[in-house]
């Protein structure tokens, strides 16, 4: 394990690195599983978002003893009970393929009055001390009968937030980051931690 600073972002997700250390404030410090050295697939056996978060982060705290945070983000909609929920990667079987997954989603919602769903990402943060915290959150909107737009990624074509003309997909990657479930978990986050160290 480097002699590293800083606070473990459980996750290979490079992209995500960058986008997190380009939003965190000043003095913070985080790298990834890669610069851990951490290899082996970290199990998602949870059955909500919150406990797949949670089980991430204790995973590598268990294992290193060092500040470590995890996200996990769904797409929950009313009219399938919450599906595709903590299944959301993965609702079209294993592979994580978007198309398939939307495919599923809109087939499941075809003939429903009721399109209402929500983005919602859970980070758990655990200190030094093995201390766990919170940070959620979440943008209402609705499902859409055809994908609109080509950027984003996963159900971005097919979720319009509530109070907007486009899709995640049709905005650019500065819209969406102003009203991201991400972005306001993660704001969250960071603000505590500006908060306990500031």
């Amino acid at each position: 394990m480097p002699n590293k600073p800083g606070i473990c972002f459980v996750s290979h997700n490079k992209n995500k690195l960058v986008e997190i250390r380009q939003l965190a404030p000043e003095g913070f410090d985080f790298f990834g599983l890669d610069e851990l050295g951490l290899n082996e697939e970290i199990p998602e056996t949870g059955s909500t978002i919150e406990e797949n978060s949670a089980l991430k982060a204790q995973f590598v705290f268990q294992r290193y003893k060092i500040a470590c945070f995890a996200d996990d983000t769904g797409l929950e909609i009313d009219a399938l009970n919450g599906e595709p929920g903590v299944y959301s990667a993965r609702y079209a079987g294993s592979g994580n393929n978007s198309v398939k997954n939307m495919e599923l989603v809109l087939k499941k919602m075809e003939g429903k009055e009721n399109r209402k769903a929500r983005f919602k990402t859970v980070i758990t943060y655990i200190d030094k001390q093995g201390k766990h915290h919170s940070f959620e959150g979440i943008v209402q909107g609705h499902i859409l009968e055809a994908p609109k737009g080509t950027k984003g990624f996963g159900y971005d074509p097919i979720f319009k937030p509530v109070g907007y003309k486009k899709t995640f997909a049709e905005m650019t990657m500065e819209e969406k980051n102003r009203i991201s479930h991400r972005s306001k978990s993660f704001n969250k986050f960071f603000s505590f931690l500006n908060s306990v160290d500031g």
